[in-house]
Formats: structure tokens, C-alpha cells, sequence
């Protein structure tokens, strides 16, 4: 397949595939398309781990790096803090205490510190500048700005380096901004996507976002997990497509079994958008967690990012750790980021195949477009 895309980062089909496990970016990429590892997950410590890790699985082949890089957070004061636990009102400990009796989780509910304060960091600017940073020190063939318009820094450092920045957007309008900051590349993002997404359907936003930043390319995103909804983009000119929720009921996918139990089981009106996992509006799985956050008369509302995050990644290791022993209260509450394509998500499979299946079905759907205007 040649689209601008896959001639500018030399890859052979313009399918991304962005997941915070090195597994499945490694698998993709060495399937041909474009694997992009989410490095909120890590330390910058752990992230060059992960990405030397990389590097020796995909032999040169090209990979990219996402990094979240909020542009509503207070990060002076955040940056300074010696805690951001410190932050967290206690009418949200006590509300997370609360979920955790109701649910009969046998765990202590308001030890916040460590691990999920360093979690909180890496949404400042300090602690996204640490993992640009290392990612640039890769071999990466691109890097993503997953919320807001990139850095000035993180665009200068990435041209010195000759890495495109991509920028996710959910309107028109963020996609002219993304573009005046320096973004070489758009994903345009619908609301059936999970993780941070607007409201907007794919659908809808992508061929309005190709015709207001042309000629820069665009990658849609939500709502693509098969090869017609891949042909279905590139019809709406999009230079590629970047899919994340297909990939986290893959083998490779280091999602908790519960959780993908669930996945396997939902269906596309399973899920909703909800700030009771970031601060920001996200899709994920419908559960008890959302529930109670959003609908509770006794839920004192979702903190803003980054102390939602460190509030609620704090409390669900806590409810994935007890979900795996088979707690049903724990089971009830689990969750994860992922969009309306979970219901079309019914079997595990190897990374590897979810691209060949894709990437097959697209010529398919592309020779049948193809026969309703012939001739013949």
C-alpha cells in the first residue's frame, strides 16, 4: 500500500497501532504496519527499557512513542509539589474507601504515594519533558502528542532529531491549532474511540479535518478494528488509520484477563465516556467504577488531571489485584479504556493476524468499491 504516510515513514501499510504494551507494538511492526508504545505508563527509566526492548525485537524497522502532554493541568504547582497525593481532597480518599467497603475489598484504600504520585508526574510538564527526552534518544520514527497542541520544545527537539510529531484532535478547530504548533501529522480521533476522545463521530470529523489542514496527512482513529472500517477512512481521505482498542484483546496485550473477559463480552453500547479515570472525558468499559462516579448521589465528582489519575490508577491496581483473585466486587468495578469496537471483539488472536486480517479485508472492500464504478 503507498499513501503519504507510508512513504514518509517507510512502512509498509498505514495502520498504526498504538498500545502501552511493547508486545503488540513490536508484533505490528514487525507485521508491517506502524507500532506506537504509550509511554504514560512508564517512568523515563522504564520507558528506555522498554524501547531498547524494541529496538532489539524490530530489527530497524519504524515504531513510534506517544506522550501525554495535557495543556489544562496548573503544572507550576504540581511541578513543585513534594506529594502530588497532597492534593487529593479527603472527601475523594474517603469516597474510594467507601467503593471499597460496598464492594468488599479487603484492601486499604488511602495509602496514595510511590508508585501513583510518579504516575501523576508524568501528565506535568516536567515529567513529559523527561520521557520526550528518552524516546528521542531511539531510534523512533515518530512522536505523538496525545493532548493538546505539541510543546514548542517538543517540537524543536523532535525536527533536530528528523522525527515527524503527530498530534491527536478531536475538532476542526484543535486540528488548526495542532498544525500552527508545528504537528507534521494529524490523527483525527472520533468519539467512538476509547481513551481521551471528543464528541464528534469519525465518521463525521475526518474528511472535515483533511480539508481544513491540507495538504498535511491524516490518520483517522475510532471506531477501526476491520479492514472495511479501514477502507471506510482512507474513502474519507485519510492517509492511514491508528487503531487502539483491536489490540487489547490480542495475545500479546498485557490486558488483565478479568478485564478482558469483559471486553470479549460487551457489546458496542457498553462503554462510555467518563472522567472518573483521568479528569478528562475518556470511553471505556462501563462498570461499577463509572457508575459510581458519575451517577452516586454520595460521589463527590472526578478530581481534574492529573489527581483523578493518581486518585483512580491508585484505587484500581488496587481492584485488579483483587479482581484477578476472582473478588466479584472487584470485578464489578474493573475497567479499562476502550471504544465502541469492543463489540465486534469476540476472540483472541495473535497481533500478527489482526494486521494480515485487516489489511486483506481493506483490498477486499477496495476491489468490491472498484467493481460498482467498472464498466463491466
Amino acid at each position: 500500500m503507498r499513501t503519504a504516510i507510508t512513504e514518509r515513514l517507510g512502512v509498509e501499510f498505514p495502520l498504526f497501532a498504538f498500545s502501552h504494551c511493547r508486545d503488540v507494538v513490536a508484533a505490528v511492526t514487525n507485521a508491517g504496519g506502524f507500532g506506537v508504545l504509550g509511554a504514560i505508563a512508564y517512568s523515563p527509566d522504564e520507558l528506555d527499557t522498554e524501547l531498547t526492548w524494541i529496538d532489539e525485537q524490530v530489527g530497524g524497522r519504524p515504531y513510534g512513542v506517544d506522550v501525554l502532554v495535557p495543556g489544562k493541568i496548573d503544572a507550576s504547582a504540581l511541578d513543585k509539589a513534594a506529594h502530588l497525593v497532597d492534593f487529593i481532597p479527603d472527601r475523594h480518599r474517603d469516597f474510594v474507601t467507601h467503593l471499597f467497603t460496598k464492594y468488599g475489598i479487603a484492601v486499604p484504600a488511602r495509602d496514595f504515594g510511590g508508585s501513583a504520585d510518579e504516575v501523576g508526574r508524568r501528565v506535568t510538564a516536567a515529567g513529559a519533558t523527561g520521557l520526550i527526552d528518552v524516546a528521542l534518544k531511539h531510534p523512533i520514527g515518530l512522536i505523538a502528542s496525545a493532548l493538546g497542541p505539541p510543546p514548542p520544545e517538543m517540537v524543536a527537539r523532535a525536527r533536530a532529531a528528523n522525527v515527524p510529531v503527530a498530534a491527536l484532535v478531536g475538532t476542526v478547530e484543535h486540528a488548526r491549532r495542532q498544525v500552527a504548533a508545528g504537528a507534521d501529522i494529524i490523527v483525527a480521533q472520533g468519539t467512538e474511540a476509547g481513551g481521551h476522545t471528543g464528541e464528534i463521530a469519525t465518521m463525521v470529523l475526518v474528511p472535515q479535518v483533511v480539508d481544513a489542514v491540507a495538504p498535511v496527512p491524516v490518520l483517522a482513529a475510532g471506531g477501526i478494528a476491520n479492514g472495511r472500517q479501514m477502507a471506510a477512512s482512507m474513502a474519507l481521505g485519510a492517509e492511514g488509520v491508528w487503531c487502539g482498542s483491536v489490540w487489547l484483546t490480542t495475545e500479546e496485550a498485557e490486558t488483565l484477563p478479568s478485564v478482558k473477559r469483559k471486553m470479549l463480552q460487551a457489546s458496542s453500547l457498553d462503554t462510555v465516556r467518563s472522567r472518573s479515570r483521568t479528569g478528562k472525558p475518556a470511553r471505556q468499559l462501563k462498570s461499577a467504577w463509572t457508575d459510581e462516579w458519575d451517577a452516586s448521589q454520595e460521589s463527590p465528582g472526578p478530581l481534574g488531571m492529573p489527581l483523578q489519575m493518581l486518585l483512580a490508577e491508585g484505587a484500581m491496581a488496587r481492584i485488579a489485584l483483587a479482581a484477578e483473585r476472582g473478588d466479584p466486587g472487584a470485578v464489578e468495578l474493573a475497567n479499562y479504556f476502550v471504544g465502541q469496537v469492543v463489540g465486534q471483539l469476540d476472540q483472541i488472536r495473535p497481533a500478527r493476524d489482526v494486521v494480515y486480517d485487516m489489511v486483506s479485508e481493506f483490498a477486499d472492500a477496495v476491489e468490491r468499491l472498484s467493481r460498482l464504478t467498472s464498466d463491466s
